[in-house]
C-alpha cells in the first residue's frame, strides 16, 4: 500500500530534530511538499520532552546535535516501551555516519548530502512498515510509561571537574545537578520529589573539602530509607589505580561502582549503563504492576461473575422453593377443602342415614296399618238408610287414600335420602342421569319453592359411567348456587347432551351472572361472594375436584338469558364388568 494513499485523509506526522535553522527549514518544506505534517525540535532534549505529549509516526534526527547527540537520542528512544517501535531515520555527514546511526538503534541512515528523492523513498518505506501495525496519528499505547531523561547528581569539590563532568553527562541526554560538598548534596537529595528523584549519584571519594567516604555512607543511608524501587545507583570517583583497601572501604560505604577520575569517558559509560538499568527496572516494575493490576481486575471480575452466578443460582433456588411452597400450599388447601367436605358429607351421610332409618321404621308401621284400615273401610257396606253414615264413610275412605299418598311421598323422600347418602359413592357405576337429577331437585325443593321454575331437556344418554357423587354433589352445588343467586325468583334450565367423546350437562340460570374477572377464582377453595355466614366457598371447589377426578371439565360461561351457565363435561367411558 502506498504511503500517500494511506495518508490521504490524515497525513503522517514526522518529528524533525535539527539544530540548524537553514537545514530545518529546507527539510520542512521538502517533507510538507510531499504531504507530510512536520513538527521540529532544535535539540534532542526538547525532542524527548515533546515525545511525552504525543508520538509522531516517524522521527528524522540529525546525528550532530548540541548537548545530547543523535545516537544517544536513539538509545533513549529504544529504552522506553513507548518509543521502542517508533521508526527513526538518522541524518549525518560523517564518513562513518552509517555505523554511527545504525549502531545506536536507528532504522535507516541517509547522508545529509544525499539525494532528496532517496530521503523521501526511505521515509515512505519506513512509514509502510509502521502503517502495517499502527495507523497514522494513532498515538501511544495507553499503558505505555511516559518518556523521561535520566537524572544525575554530581558531587565534586572541584568546580572545573564538576562543569566538565556535567557537560559530558549532558551530552548523553541526562539532566545533571551539581553539588560542591556534603551540604549541597544532602540538600539536593532532600529537595527531590517523586518526579525529580535521581537515578544516579556520583561522589568524589577523595574530595579535599569533604570526607567522601563518610558522605557516601550518609547518602547510602538516605537511599536505604526510600521505599522499595525508589533507590538510585551510587558511583564513587577515585584516583587512578586506587589501592585495594580503599576499594573495600568504598564498597563498604555503599558505592555500587568505583571509577577512576582520570577516565571520564569510562565514567560516562558507567553512568549511562546504570541509568539505563534504572529505566529498565522502572519498566519492569511498571509492567509487573500493570500485570498485577490486570490480574487483580481479572480476579475481581471472575469473583464478581461467580458471585453473580451464585446469586442467580440462589435466586433460581428461591424461585423453585417458592414455587414448591406455593404448590404445597395449594395441595394443602385442596386437601383441607376435601377433608372438610368429606367430613361434612360423612356427617351428613350418617345424619341422613340415621334419620331415614328412624323415619322408615314408623313409616313402615303406619303404612301397614293404613293398608289394613283402607281394606277394612273398603269392605264395609254402605248404609242405605243413613245419609250421615254414608257421608262419613265416604269421607273416611277419601282421607285414608290421601294418607296413602302422603305416606308414599314420605317413603320416596326417605328413599332419595338413602340414595344421596349411600356409602358406595366412591365406586363408579352406571348412573341414570334423569333420575339422579330429579332426586337432587327433590332434595333442594325447599330452596326452589314456587319462585323458581326448573326446565329439563334430557337429550343425552340416559345412563353414564361415573360415581354417584358426580351428580349428587356437583349438580346439587350448582343448582343450590343458582337458587341463591335468584332471591326474587327466576328460571333454571338443565340440559343433557352427548357428543362422540363427551357427555355434557348444562345448568343455566337467569340470575345476574358471574363477572369476567371472577371466573378464574370461583373454583378456588374458600372463595365466595356470599355474605359472611351464608357460604363456605367450598361448593364449587369440591365440584371442580370431583369433575377432575373423572378427567372431565367444569367451565362457566354466559347463559343466553344473561345469567351463568355451568358446563360439566365427562369423557365417555364404557362400563367394565
Amino acid at each position: 500500500m502506498n504511503a500517500d494513499a494511506a495518508t490521504a485523509t490524515e497525513p503522517a506526522r514526522i518529528l524533525l530534530v535539527e539544530d540548524s535553522e537553514t537545514q530545518a527549514l529546507e527539510l520542512r518544506l521538502l517533507l510538507e511538499s510531499h504531504g507530510f505534517r512536520v513538527e521540529r525540535c532544535a535539540t534532542a532534549e526538547a525532542a524527548l520532552d515533546h515525545l511525552n505529549h504525543g508520538l509522531p509516526d516517524l522521527v528524522v534526527a540529525d546525528y550532530h546535535l548540541p548537548g545530547m547527540n543523535g545516537d544517544e537520542l536513539t538509545r533513549q528512544l529504544r529504552l522506553s516501551l513507548r518509543t521502542r517501535a517508533l521508526p527513526l531515520l538518522m541524518l549525518t555527514g560523517a564518513r562513518d555516519g552509517e555505523r554511527q546511526g545504525l549502531e545506536s538503534g536507528a532504522d535507516a541512515y541517509v547522508a545529509k548530502s544525499g539525494d532528496r528523492d532517496l530521503l523521501i523513498l526511505r521515509i515512505r518505506a519506513l512509514l509502510r512498515e509502521r502503517l502495517g501495525s499502527v495507523a497514522p496519528g494513532a498515538g501511544e499505547t495507553p499503558s505505555a510509561a511516559a518518556f523521561r531523561r535520566g537524572r544525575v547528581l554530581v558531587i565534586d569539590g572541584s568546580a572545573t571537574y564538576r562543569t566538565f563532568l556535567a557537560g559530558l553527562l549532558s551530552q548523553d541526554g541526562h539532566a545533571v545537578t551539581v553539588g560542591a560538598g556534603a551540604e549541597e548534596a544532602l540538600a539536593a537529595l532532600d529537595a527531590e520529589g517523586e518526579a525529580t528523584a535521581f537515578d544516579c549519584v556520583t561522589v568524589d571519594l577523595l574530595g579535599p573539602t569533604f570526607d567522601g567516604l563518610a558522605l557516601c555512607r550518609t547518602i547510602d543511608q538516605r537511599r536505604g530509607a526510600r521505599v522499595a524501587g525508589a533507590g538510585f545507583h551510587l558511583v564513587g570517583i577515585a584516583g587512578s589505580n586506587p589501592p585495594k583497601d580503599f576499594l573495600v572501604q568504598a564498597y563498604a560505604a555503599g558505592a555500587d561502582d568505583v571509577v577512576s577520575k582520570s577516565d571520564a569517558e569510562v565514567l560516562a559509560l558507567r553512568v549511562r549503563g546504570l541509568v539505563r538499568r534504572r529505566f529498565l527496572e522502572e519498566d519492569d516494575r511498571r509492567i509487573a504492576g500493570e500485570f498485577g493490576a490486570r490480574q487483580q481486575a481479572v480476579e475481581r471480575a471472575r469473583a464478581e461473575a461467580e458471585a453473580a452466578e451464585a446469586r442467580a443460582r440462589l435466586a433460581d433456588a428461591l424461585e423453585r422453593a417458592n414455587a414448591d411452597l406455593a404448590l404445597a400450599n395449594r395441595k394443602l388447601t385442596d386437601a383441607q377443602a376435601k377433608l372438610v367436605q368429606a367430613a361434612k358429607m360423612a356427617s351428613l351421610g350418617e345424619l341422613v342415614a340415621g334419620i331415614a332409618h328412624e323415619i322408615n321404621n314408623p313409616l313402615a308401621f303406619i303404612l301397614a296399618h293404613q293398608g289394613t284400615v283402607e281394606r277394612v273401610l273398603a269392605a264395609l257396606p254402605m248404609p242405605e238408610t243413613d245419609p250421615a253414615a254414608q257421608k262419613g264413610l265416604a269421607k273416611a275412605r277419601d282421607r285414608v287414600g290421601a294418607m296413602r299418598m302422603g305416606l308414599t311421598r314420605i317413603q320416596d323422600l326417605v328413599l332419595n335420602l338413602r340414595k344421596f347418602s349411600r356409602l358406595d359413592e366412591g365406586e363408579r357405576s352406571l348412573v341414570n342421569v334423569p333420575e339422579a337429577i330429579e332426586t337432587v331437585l327433590a332434595l333442594i325443593q325447599h330452596k326452589l319453592g314456587g319462585r323458581i321454575t326448573v326446565e329439563r331437556t334430557f337429550l343425552g344418554r340416559p345412563e353414564i359411567h361415573c360415581t354417584p357423587a358426580l351428580l349428587n354433589q356437583v349438580v346439587m352445588n350448582i343448582l343450590g348456587n343458582a337458587a341463591d343467586a335468584m332471591p326474587e325468583g327466576g328460571q333454571i334450565h338443565v340440559v343433557t347432551e352427548t357428543t362422540p367423546e363427551t357427555d355434557l350437562i348444562r345448568i343455566s340460570d337467569t340470575g345476574p351472572g358471574i363477572p369476567e374477572d371472577l371466573r378464574e377464582k370461583i373454583f378456588e377453595p374458600f372463595f365466595t361472594t356470599k355474605p359472611v355466614g351464608a357460604g363456605t366457598g367450598l361448593g364449587l371447589a369440591i365440584a371442580y375436584s370431583v369433575v377432575q377426578a373423572h378427567s372431565g371439565s367444569l367451565t362457566v360461561e354466559t347463559a343466553p338469558g344473561g345469567g351463568a351457565c355451568f358446563v360439566i363435561g365427562i369423557p365417555r367411558q364404557t362400563a367394565t364388568v
